[in-house]
């Protein structure tokens, strides 16, 4: 990565949605500028710009991360994945279908947000990575509880947690991750 100056152009190569970039980009981009603005991604919102909401997160290597505060710089040589490409996915597909049927879609700001935190969460109780709701002596806590915290970073403002909870955990107990 090369920058001559704070307001040149620098060369970003990385991993969009299963396809290889090789691209300029403006240094005092944010990622959530750089995915709807320049690339035309616009499933990420941007809620509070301040990373407190959650609706702008995508995957970066597979971990969630909020959009809005990580610049577009720091994705040099990483793999993002957003809702755009995150949906066509098998479970991505189940995931949108369980918040239309459990109602966890209102105003639709959190929605992209909302399902991609829940996919993160799915793949990572099939792995049993730990959350910090799991107990030390248990290899899960209740689903309920670990589907709370691992979901703790998407804020609401219509308040569609109960459908959204729903919606997870219906997944959640498709895949088998019941306690």
């Amino acid at each position: 990565m090369e920058m001559a100056n704070a307001n040149s152009a620098f060369s970003l190569v990385c991993e969009l949605n299963g396809v290889a970039l090789d691209t300029e980009v403006d240094p005092r981009l944010s990622l959530l500028d750089w995915l709807r603005e320049c690339r035309h991604l616009t499933a990420a919102k941007r809620g509070c710009d301040r990373g407190q909401c959650g609706a702008c997160t995508v995957l970066l290597d597979g971990q969630r991360v909020l959009s809005c505060l990580m610049p577009a710089a720091a994705v040099h040589g990483r793999s993002i994945s957003t809702l755009e490409a995150l949906g066509d996915t098998p479970l991505g597909a189940e995931l949108i279908e369980s918040f239309v049927q459990c109602d966890g879609l209102q105003c639709g700001i959190c929605a992209p947000g909302q399902v991609v935190s829940a996919y993160a969460a799915i793949i990572e109780l099939e792995k049993g990575q730990p959350s910090f709701a799991t107990p030390l002596e248990a290899p899960r806590g209740p689903l309920e509880a670990e589907l709370a915290e691992r979901l703790s970073g998407n804020l609401c403002r219509c308040g569609a947690y109960l459908g959204i909870r729903q919606a997870v955990e219906r997944i959640a107990r498709s895949h088998g991750l019941t306690e």
